[in-house]
Parts: structure tokens; C-alpha cells; sequence
């Protein structure tokens, strides 16, 4: 099996790599809360109890639920934003290349850190509408890199797809998807599922 889950990261030393999250302790109470339960069945008074702290000590670092949640949110999303640019980066310079490696770093980051994925994408509907235009921006700069490669492997002839964006988009959603069914301990390893996929994106974009 796979063990890049346990490395020690701290900062994104290497996009591949996952340790334990350090979100904040409210955050990461709030994140197990959302998960369980959904951001509507989930008081401020539960969030405050798992992290440890009085409703007013809460309050004092969050002033509310939609806070929480859009910090929450934001905090993943950056993380993701920074995995796929390193990952990009560091691959060659062909968009085969660049494509394997945002695909592989989408898919790491949906099984590595599920909760948050799954919270920050079923979630969205809950938050305020400036939130959710904030959320929605970064959502749209994760989807433009993948874009850019996908069009730019379609002018040189690397990719045949007559239809780069929707292919695009048809490769994060089947990545986004990861989240809601991957689990440690299943039949597949992550190295296995990368594996997979990538052979399925590629045939999306018509890979050559």
C-alpha cells in the first residue's frame, strides 16, 4: 500500500506528500462536524465542545458558523492550488506531461485529504453569496491550469479531443469524484488508483 498518506509535510515540501492536517483546532472540529453532519445540523455549540472551547472562546477566534466555513474552505483550496502549481512546475515541458502531473496531484489530493474535499464541493451552498463568489474564483483558477494544458496539447497535436474545455471539466469532475468514495482501506491502493485514472483522463483528452 501506499504510504505518502503518513509522510510528514508541514509545508508542501513535495506535492505527493500528506501528513496529518495542522488546521487550526476549531477548524479541524468544525471539518469533522461539517463532515459528519452537514453545516446545517451543526451548531455552534458542537463545533465549540470538539475543539475545546467555551462558545465565547469560539467566537472570540470565528464570530460565526459561515466564518468558520469559509475559512475552512479557503484553507483547502489554497492547498490544492498550490499541490497542482508545483506539481505543474516540476513536470516537463510537454502538455502530456504537465497534464499527468495535475491530473495525478488532483486525485492524490481527493483521497489524501477526502473530508476536506467533500465539504469544501457539497458545502458551496451553503455559504453567503461573496463567499461563495470568492470560493467559486479560486474553484475556477484550479480548472483554468488544467484548461490551459489541455488546449495547449490540442494546438500541437499532443491531445485530439474536439472539445478541450469539456474534456477538461470532465476530467476534474471524475477527480473531484474520488473524494466521496475513496477510503484507506479499500481494495485499490492510491499509486493503483492514480494509475487508473490517468489512463482515463488521457483517453478523455484523446492522448496520443
Amino acid at each position: 500500500m501506499d504510504t505518502r498518506e503518513d509522510s510528514v509535510s508541514g509545508d508542501v515540501g513535495s506535492w505527493r506528500d500528506y501528513g496529518p492536517t495542522d488546521l487550526p483546532k476549531p477548524l479541524a472540529a468544525a471539518l469533522e462536524a461539517f463532515a459528519e453532519r452537514g453545516y446545517d445540523g451543526t451548531s455552534i455549540r458542537e463545533v465549540a465542545s470538539r475543539s475545546g472551547l467555551s462558545v465565547p472562546g469560539l467566537y472570540h477566534h470565528y464570530p460565526s458558523k459561515q466564518a468558520l466555513l469559509v475559512s475552512l474552505t479557503t484553507t483547502v483550496l489554497h492547498d490544492l492550488l498550490a499541490r497542482s502549481r508545483q506539481a505543474i512546475d516540476e513536470a516537463g515541458p510537454t502538455p502530456s506531461e504537465k497534464f499527468d502531473a495535475v491530473v495525478e496531484s488532483l486525485l492524490r489530493f481527493h483521497m489524501f485529504r477526502r473530508d476536506q474535499a467533500f465539504v469544501a464541493s457539497t458545502e458551496m451552498r451553503s455559504m453567503e453569496p461573496e463567499a461563495r463568489r470568492a470560493f467559486v474564483a479560486l474553484r475556477d483558477e484550479q480548472q483554468c491550469m488544467i484548461d490551459e494544458i489541455v488546449e495547449a496539447g490540442v494546438a500541437d497535436g499532443t491531445f485530439s479531443t474536439p472539445y478541450p474545455k469539456d474534456a477538461s471539466r470532465a476530467v476534474t469532475t471524475m477527480c473531484v469524484a474520488v473524494a466521496s468514495w475513496y477510503r484507506p482501506d479499500g481494495s485499490l491502493s492510491p499509486d493503483e488508483i492514480v494509475h487508473r485514472y490517468l489512463q482515463v483522463a488521457r483517453n478523455t483528452v484523446g492522448a496520443k
